[in-house]
C-alpha cells in the first residue's frame, strides 16, 4: 500500500484504540456507547444511522432488545462521534505532537518474499523517524479524507530518509508510537 494509506490506517487505529474497549455485542459495551451518545450531537449521529428516539425508548424501557443491525448502527454512530470529538477537541493533534517532541514513526518496507530474485530491490530495512513538524497537517488531511495531501505529506516524510527514500513510497505498514 502507499505510505499515505498506511498512515491513514494507523491514525484510524489510534482513534479506535482510544475508544470503548468492550464490544458493542456486550451489554456493557452497548450501554457505554449509548451513554457516550447521550447528547444533542450524539442523538443526531444515531438518527443519521437510522436509530429513532422511539427505538431508544423501547430499549430503555425493556420493551425491545437491540438487533444485531441496531447494535451495528449504534456502533457506527459511536465511532463517528468519537472521531469528531477527538478532532474537534484537538486531542488527536495534541497526542501526536507530544508537547513539541512529536511521535516516533516506524516504517516497514514492502515484503519482497514473493518477488522474483532478479526483480527484488536490495534488502530494505525497517526505518524509524521522529516526526515533529507534520502532525497537524496530517491530521487535517486525514479528517478531510484528502488523499492527495496525505500523499504529499508522505513524500515529505520519506524525503528525510536520505538516498533510499523512493524505496519507501510503498510500504507494508507504518506504526506510530503513542
Amino acid at each position: 500500500m502507499t505510505g499515505a494509506e498506511a498512515l491513514s490506517r494507523e491514525i484510524a487505529r489510534i482513534v479506535h484504540e482510544s475508544g470503548i474497549k468492550s464490544p458493542v455485542t456486550s451489554k456493557r459495551g452497548f450501554n457505554a456507547r449509548l451513554r457516550y451518545l447521550d447528547s444533542t450531537a450524539g442523538r443526531a449521529a444515531l438518527r443519521a444511522q437510522g436509530v429513532t428516539p422511539r427505538t431508544l425508548r423501547s430499549w430503555a424501557t425493556g420493551k425491545a432488545s437491540p438487533s444485531r443491525a441496531s447494535r451495528e448502527k449504534v456502533d457506527n454512530a459511536y465511532w463517528d462521534r468519537r472521531r469528531e470529538n477527538l478532532l474537534d477537541s484537538g486531542q488527536l493533534k495534541k497526542l501526536l505532537n507530544n508537547d513539541g517532541r512529536g511521535r516516533r514513526m516506524e516504517i516497514y518496507p514492502v515484503d519482497q518474499s514473493t518477488v522474483d530474485e532478479k526483480r527484488k530491490r536490495p534488502t530494505l530495512q525497517q526505518r524509524s523517524i521522529q516526526g515533529r513538524y507534520f502532525w497537524d497537517d496530517l491530521v487535517d488531511a486525514w479528517e478531510a479524507k484528502d488523499d492527495s495531501l496525505m500523499d504529499e505529506i508522505w513524500e515529505d516524510i520519506i524525503n528525510d530518509l536520505d538516498s533510499d527514500y523512493a524505496a519507501y513510497a510503498y510500504v507494508s505498514s507504518v506504526g506510530i508510537g503513542v
